[in-house]
């Protein structure tokens, strides 16, 4: 445990990935836990929905119909955050001026795709076994691989990928028309985290842009790496925390998974691969089947939770699809699991006021969160109902 008096005064903690911190207030969950309560929900939603434009045979927003698969399935988003070709902007040439100093912008290019878990609507990653989340995990990686620059380190630890329009599953991944930087794949499960549609899926995006979050996280793994002769600093943290077991929600023998010392979100999770993992491409068999295995028990504990269908928005971080060695040495493979919800079903943790304009805070101690996790094993509520 961590030191007794972190239990009773307000305090901040240190999150290495951002050089940033996070304000703890535990004295204001001194008492038993008496958050609101709700009866334990069910989904209501049939397996096949014909209104829905993810299901199988049916007909999507822009009129291309869906194949009928039987596992995952993945399209080019009909509606793209970026495109793959559009008019080039250049910034006007350096003056000196205010404007050009401080009205910046650059044009960024890419591609988004749209995975779906499964061919039932009536599901979530809650619901689904281990062996049912592999052909996710598969499918992640074989976009993933599709684009990696083939000069980068990474390219030879990829399995080659082909494409083909008779893919299992009408899956067609194709060759990117440019050398794309990064890729963010990624689900926000519920209406809570913006979620359009209940049907099973997430999100792929590739951009030739590096984004803003795993840039600053690369920055500081870059920078422990030098200062630490080599070493990794999530693979430290995933050592450590196995061995004082706090914050630890579920482990196997690849991946790590808890509420991190750091962690903002009241119920907020990181999977972190045990061993030096910069990307999907470096997970072997064995590492597959255990995040899947992983992913599972996290998905269904938060069900168990508030005994609801959990929101939360989760991403996964690794190594960007060109970059220089320094830049793939230093990734870690790691998701990001940050779910809204606090006191029920229906209260939920807003980042408002102080969080705004000063800097996160949160009540409920990583510890405090990870213990009430860690209870909540065993079969999906709603199997019982």
């Amino acid at each position: 445990m961590p030191e007794a008096i972190l239990d009773d005064i307000s305090h901040r903690r240190y999150n290495p990935l951002r050089a940033s911190w996070v304000l703890v207030s535990p004295h204001r969950t001194k008492r038993p836990w008496q958050g609101q309560q709700e009866a334990a929900s069910r989904i209501e939603l049939p397996s096949h929905d014909p209104t829905c434009y993810l299901c199988p045979g049916n007909k999507r927003a822009q009129g291309d119909v869906n194949p009928k698969y039987d596992s995952t399935f993945v399209f080019v988003n009909d509606y793209s955050a970026v495109k793959e070709q559009q008019e080039e902007y250049k910034q006007p040439d350096q003056d000196g001026s205010l404007a050009t100093r401080l009205l910046r912008a650059e044009s960024t290019t890419g591609k988004c795709y749209v995975i779906t878990f499964s061919p039932e609507h009536n599901v979530t990653l809650a619901d689904m076994p281990a062996p049912t989340i592999m052909p996710v995990i598969d499918t992640w990686t074989k976009i993933y691989t599709s684009h990696i620059d083939p000069h980068s380190p990474l390219s030879r630890a990829a399995k080659p990928t082909t494409s083909s329009p008779s893919a299992p599953n009408g899956n067609i991944i194709e060759q990117p028309r440019q050398q794309y930087r990064y890729m963010q794949i990624f689900e926000n499960k519920g209406s809570a985290m913006g979620c359009s549609n209940p049907h099973p899926h997430g999100q792929i995006w590739t951009t030739t842009s590096l984004p803003e979050e795993p840039e600053v996280e690369l920055d500081n793994l870059k920078k422990y790496r030098r200062e630490q002769g080599g070493c990794n600093l999530l693979e430290d943290y995933a050592k450590l925390e196995s061995e004082k077991g706090d914050r630890t929600v579920f482990e196997n023998s690849s991946f790590w998974a808890g509420v991190p010392w750091w962690g903002t979100w009241p119920f907020e999770m990181m999977v972190v691969a045990k061993e030096h993992k910069r990307a999907l491409v470096d997970l072997n068999q064995q590492n597959k089947e255990d995040l899947a295995e992983v992913m599972a028990e996290i998905t269904r504990r938060y069900d168990n939770l508030f005994e609801t269908s959990f929101p939360y928005s989760m991403g996964i971080h690794q190594a960007p699809l060109t970059g220089t060695d320094e830049e793939i040495e230093a990734s870690h493979f790691h998701m990001h699991f940050y779910p809204p919800l606090l006191r029920s079903a229906t209260v939920r943790k807003f980042l408002v006021g102080y969080e705004m304009m000063a800097e996160p805070q949160r009540d409920i101690t990583p510890e405090q969160a990870a213990k009430r996790l860690r209870d909540c094993g065993g079969e999906l509520y709603r199997r019982k109902l």
